[in-house]
């Protein structure tokens, strides 16, 4: 009886549809408050008395002290709270995803979902981690949490994009949209690993902080668009 519960509890179509799309925008609504409210401060210019979005990274939010050395509280709020809220929007979504796929009878389907979620999980943990570790205080593992963010996306999205394509029970036109995130991703983290480094150059700073904001945007674009396909594979359309 209770294991029906959980079953029917993670079936809701609120986890599948209505939560990611909700959550999109709690999420860009924080981080707009953050960048608001953010003193100021770059890693090339200290001077500066605002959020630069070319110039400042996401995770410039939830540092303890802005880069002008002022206190950055109310940013550090808003952005720890809005990856703490996306990290468990997607546990319980990506069961949902994983519960829908549970009778497709192609082969191997039901693994690579699986395998697909597990690393959702990964990331979404890696979320918390990134909330939890302020770049000002305790760097490395700030930066190893931001970048396996994406490793497990990755991963994640290539899994998806397989199964989606694969499957019968959702149209194959929305494979393409984890098509895109999965090599958006995969640029992403060339970048990361390949890409110059924020600390050579101005320019380079850009170059990577637009590169995050791009990755961010098609991340979340992404998610919305696997909802229309999820919205109507649930209503038997």
């Amino acid at each position: 009886m209770i294991n029906n519960k959980i079953i029917t509890f993670f079936d809701d179509r609120l986890f599948l549809v209505s939560l990611p799309r909700i959550m999109v925008g709690v999420f860009l609504f924080l981080q707009v408050l953050g960048m608001f409210n953010y003193p100021g401060g770059t890693i090339w210019n200290e001077e500066t008395t605002k959020y630069v979005f070319t110039k400042n990274y996401f995770s410039d939010l939830g540092r303890y002290q802005a880069h002008n050395g002022e206190p950055n509280y109310l940013s550090m709020i808003f952005f720890s709270l809005s990856l703490f809220l996306v990290s468990l929007t997607f546990i319980v979504h990506y069961v949902s995803v994983l519960r829908f796929f549970k009778n497709d009878y192609k082969r191997y389907n039901n693994i690579m979902a699986l395998v697909g979620t597990i690393f959702s999980f990964l990331g979404a943990i890696c979320l918390i981690g990134t909330a939890l570790t302020p770049s000002d205080l305790v760097l490395d593992p700030h930066v190893f949490y931001a970048n396996n963010i994406f490793h497990s996306f990755l991963v994640t999205s290539l899994m998806y994009t397989i199964v989606i394509y694969r499957s019968e029970l959702i149209q194959n036109k929305y494979s393409a949209g984890y098509a895109i995130f999965f090599l958006s991703i995969l640029s992403y983290v060339i970048i990361l690993h390949f890409g110059p480094g924020p600390r050579e150059s101005q320019a380079a700073l850009i170059f990577q902080v637009v590169a995050q904001k791009m990755i961010v945007i098609i991340f979340i674009l992404s998610v919305v668009y696997q909802t229309f396909g999820l919205d109507k594979s649930s209503k038997g359309e």
